[in-house]
């Protein structure tokens, strides 16, 4: 066992798609004035309890996640050189990975405080996050599941940044919450497309998916119709959240996430599922960094 396969385990380049919307969170709880006309004061615990919180709370889903499907992926012939199918690490040192990021994530919240909303809300946030990994075992809606979990991430964010305001004002909560739901869409969407490749085997040993209830077919347009929601949303962010400080830079990128989105589309198709990968990692990845950018630049314009 090295670091590598630790890594690997956790597929640790996936925090790209949820890690620069929860940087775009914090930028924009940032640079919100609260309702005395002062913006919340920036502390380096916050960042720091940001950043181990996301790195902690997804490492532990992840394990949690290779742990449950154990079985089901030794038997998919996709998934059967996983770290654990593979024996390459054992059950027990992930379970005890698995338990140790967990205490971790909850120990990191105690860097907001004087703020205990997020410690609060601790223990309920992973156990979300750790459900998607059993809910393709009864509902086809797992997608949905996972687009909602990688969505908390800018809900968490700004409480933490912004917990007294939060709780004073809920609608403040608005711009984060359009944002969420966006990224729920949007992973909602290229969840179901990577899963087109499970389509056959899902639907083989029981399990509830879009591809697998739907066919092929259906999956990828249920998933368009999924991007179409995000790209709605992510337009609607910069006017029904005007106070952030989103404008030119963020309106500039949008054509180009679109085109991003279509390109993705392009490359799968029902009877072509070869370039999954590229369409999942490569362009998604690109998707939330060129968001990130471009929301970053237009609060620090402001």
């Amino acid at each position: 066992m090295n670091i590598s396969h630790w890594l690997g385990l956790i597929r640790f380049s996936h925090t790209v798609f949820a890690l620069p919307f929860a940087a775009l969170a914090t930028v924009m709880a940032l640079s919100t004035p609260l309702a005395s006309g002062e913006r919340p004061s920036f502390r380096w615990q916050d960042m720091l309890g940001i950043l181990l919180c996301m790195v902690f709370a997804r490492s532990a889903a992840m394990a949690f996640n290779r742990l449950v499907d154990h079985d089901i992926d030794a038997r998919n012939p996709r998934t059967q050189k996983r770290h654990l199918p593979a024996g390459v690490l054992r059950r027990s040192s992930v379970w005890a990975f698995t338990i140790g990021c967990s205490v971790a994530f909850i120990a990191s919240t105690a860097l907001f405080l004087p703020n205990r909303l997020p410690l609060y809300a601790a223990v309920p946030v992973l156990m979300f996050l750790c459900g998607y990994s059993l809910a393709k075992r009864f509902t086809a809606a797992a997608h949905l599941w996972l687009g909602v979990a990688l969505s908390l991430s800018p809900i968490c964010v700004w409480v933490a940044i912004r917990g007294g305001e939060v709780t004073a004002n809920p609608i403040d909560l608005l711009a984060p919450l359009i944002l969420a739901a966006a990224v729920a869409a949007w992973v909602a969407g290229f969840d179901t497309i990577y899963a087109c490749q499970d389509a056959a085997f899902d639907a083989e040993a029981g399990l509830h998916s879009i591809p697998a209830k739907f066919g092929i077919a259906g999956a990828l347009k249920i998933a368009a119709v999924f991007h179409i929601v995000m790209l709605g949303l992510l337009s609607l962010l910069p006017t029904f959240a005007d106070s952030t400080g989103l404008g030119i830079f963020f309106w500039g990128v949008l054509a180009v996430v679109a085109a991003m989105v279509l390109w993705q589309h392009w490359l799968v198709r029902p009877d072509d599922l070869n370039r999954v990968n590229q369409a999942f990692f490569n362009t998604n990845a690109a998707i939330s960094l060129t968001l990130l950018v471009a929301g970053t630049l237009d609060c620090i314009w402001l």
